[in-house]
């Protein structure tokens, strides 16, 4: 499986899911614990990092084991921040 280099607290476990006609494993993260670490370790605002995590985390795209990120506790999609 692959994983997101710094990020290991943020790992809440594995999921098997379908991509691309088959059957794969992959790493389930706490975007939430991603961004908290981010703010903790790179003096990052919640907007900074939610910006850093869209651009780098969520768009790059690295082959069938790319990790999944949930948003547990964001209220983005509705509309507040």
């Amino acid at each position: 499986m692959l994983k997101i280099d710094g990020f290991d607290e943020a790992i809440i476990g594995p999921a098997y899911i379908w991509r691309d006609g088959e059957t794969v494993d992959v790493l389930v993260y706490d975007a939430e614990k991603i961004r908290a670490c981010l703010i903790r370790d790179s003096d990052m605002d919640h907007s900074e990092a939610r910006d850093y995590i869209e651009f780098n985390i969520e768009g790059a795209y690295m082959g069938l084991h790319t990790p999944i990120l949930v948003w547990p506790e964001d209220s983005y999609m509705d509309g507040e921040e």
